[in-house]
């Protein structure tokens, strides 16, 4: 009898530790014949995970990613997707299906820009974007892309995550799961913001989900310091009057502590996660100063990136300086082995980002000379550097606009012709790494709905992941039961024409 009445017997203790032994000698075999696919497991120590690449499944040459999101949703028939039969329509009452199911009369409203093509693959742009014409046979322009939702929130959300409710990993957090980092002293997954204001549904769009908290984007600031703290102060002696000995000791204290509290709970990933921001934090005091001091290039580059440009004329305008700057950080970073950097253009309400209620001209003028020249500057220096061979670059926001016109509201603004959402149709491009150049799928002819060659953003993230290589279907992460998948459960397809 045990000397305990809840303590096994010795034939208890034998029998269990034979059952467990064997479940651990099947776990073994079969994670060995490949039953799991690699899939990680909730609850694994982010600190050894993050570091720990699954490696990529697919050759490719894509090591590092650079988003450029255009948060409201930019206007394609006014910048990318040429319409003739719009502007020769302009005017005309038609029905349209403006909301889902709601179905009313609606003015065509042709855009004001002038088009032309460029480049051998004789690409079309509008006169929003001077600089950028002389990039485009680098662009691979999607212009057949839907989503599933109307309004922002979600919609960024499903650009981010593939899903329009909070709580999947991002894109981000995927390519960390994936590929692990290749700087152990930065950040592998950077977030910038416009000044103005974040994207409406804040930081679900950089969160890790169900994936480690170790996996979630770190946000630089877009004015100030990017990092506060980063830098000690001289008056105190260092940071606080510690010195590098002190630091380093007391992180290791709060290491033990937090140590000894997450082996009480195991599974939780949000403390795990914390000691490794610590570790992560002292050792960005000297790597992150130097890699965000954008003082130390030339002085050619920094006017390339146009980043002491002024504000507009529009009071809205902020000028290109904060977003050629965010431009010039995202290449230090990714040269310094950063995987993934996203950085968001337009921010509050209205016209302030890219939703062009309020009247598309109006919109355009605010942003497109905000973002022009850093663009093209962002790929010149890629190219000249040897970086864009291993980078690729994405451009776009949330949704499109309509090719009707939305009147702003009654009195002074009644004559402000804009443009509401359009989730079934929208334009972005694709630039670097393993790209084809091209125009790819089409709308409409009034660009209203994608018609030829229909991509849904699960399939331009699988395809993401695809070039950056890594298999959407091998990449999952064991949660609930399930080997979840970025793109969800149902099998999509590889917008395979824009691979090169």
């Amino acid at each position: 009898m045990p000397a305990h009445p809840h303590e096994p017997t010795r034939r208890q203790l034998l029998s269990r530790a034979g059952r467990g032994a064997a479940g651990l000698g099947l776990m073994s075999l079969l994670g060995n014949s490949g039953l799991f696919g690699g899939a990680a497991l909730a609850g694994e120590d982010p600190a050894t995970t993050i570091q720990r690449a699954l490696g990529p499944h697919l050759p490719t040459k894509a090591k590092h990613c650079i988003f450029l999101f255009m948060f409201g949703g930019p206007s394609q028939m006014d910048l990318f997707d040429y319409k003739p039969e719009l502007q020769k329509r302009h005017g005309q009452t038609i029905e349209l299906e403006r909301r889902r199911r709601q179905v009313n009369p609606a003015v065509l409203l042709g855009s004001r820009r002038s088009f032309a093509q460029y480049g051998e693959t004789g690409q079309w742009c509008s006169d929003a974007f001077p600089m950028l014409t002389q990039h485009m046979d680098k662009l691979a322009v999607i212009k057949s892309l839907h989503t599933d939702s109307f309004a922002h929130g979600s919609a960024v959300l499903q650009m981010n995550s593939s899903f329009i409710r909070q709580g999947s990993p991002s894109l981000g957090s995927w390519l960390q799961h994936g590929l692990g980092t290749d700087n152990a002293d930065l950040p592998g997954y950077v977030v910038m913001h416009d000044p103005r204001g974040g994207p409406i549904s804040g930081a679900a769009n950089w969160a890790s989900g169900y994936m480690p908290a170790a996996y979630q984007g770190t946000l630089l600031r877009a004015t100030g310091d990017p990092l506060l703290y980063m830098t000690p102060e001289p008056s105190l002696g260092g940071r606080w009057g510690m010195t590098d000995k002190m630091k380093r000791a007391q992180v290791q204290l709060l290491s033990q502590l937090n140590g000894t509290h997450a082996a009480a709970h195991p599974g939780y990933s949000d403390l795990p996660a914390r000691t490794a921001t610590h570790e992560l934090a002292l050792r960005m005091e000297s790597s992150a100063p130097e890699a965000l001091r954008i003082e130390d290039e030339d002085e050619a580059t920094r006017a390339m990136y146009a980043i002491d440009g002024k504000p507009g004329e529009h009071p809205l305008s902020i000028g290109s300086g904060t977003f050629g700057r965010q431009c010039l950080i995202a290449r230090r970073l990714i040269e310094r082995g950063v995987r993934y950097v996203q950085i968001y253009q337009g921010g509050g309400h209205q016209q302030q980002t890219w939703d062009a209620h309020h009247g598309v001209e109006e919109n355009l003028s605010i942003h497109c000379p905000e973002i022009d020249r850093p663009v093209s500057a962002l790929l010149t220096d890629l190219e000249r550097t040897g970086l864009l061979d291993e980078t690729l670059v994405i451009w776009g926001g949330e949704f499109g606009r309509q090719p009707v016109s939305q009147q702003a509201g009654d009195g002074q603004d009644a004559n402000l012709d804009g443009r509401d959402h359009n989730p079934k149709a929208f334009t972005m491009w694709l630039a670097g790494a393993g790209i084809k150049p091209g125009s790819y799928g089409e709308t409409d002819e009034l660009g209203a709905a994608a018609v030829v060659d229909r991509y849904h953003v699960r399939e331009l993230h699988a395809t993401i992941l695809h070039l950056m290589g890594l298999d959407y279907r091998q990449l999952t992460y064991r949660y609930g039961g399930l080997d979840r998948r970025m793109t969800g459960p149902e099998d999509v397809r590889i917008i395979d024409d824009i691979l090169a």
